[in-house]
């Protein structure tokens, strides 16, 4: 299996899901108890340690009360 980890981008992802998180005020803790998931995890996703699934970014949406495509709304920054 040939599978890649853009670091770039998932470290963009991880940028836009905690602006958008503490846009709405909301903590880390919160956050991953509204999605049933660890706090562990969620620090894992905003600083690109793991590439999270669709089924994940679904919940973190669902969550902050935004459509899943806010969390994609971000520019990768070149190497």
């Amino acid at each position: 299996m040939n599978y890649k980890f853009d670091e770039a981008y998932l470290k963009a992802f991880g940028n836009q899901l905690r602006k958008i998180r503490t846009a709405k005020g909301m903590s880390m803790r919160k956050l991953a108890f509204e999605c049933d998931m660890e706090y562990s995890q969620l620090s894992k996703i905003e600083r690109a340690v793991i590439n999270t699934t669709i089924s994940t970014v679904h919940a973190l949406a669902q969550a902050l009360g935004v459509p899943e495509k806010d969390l994609f709304d971000f520019k990768v920054k070149a190497k």
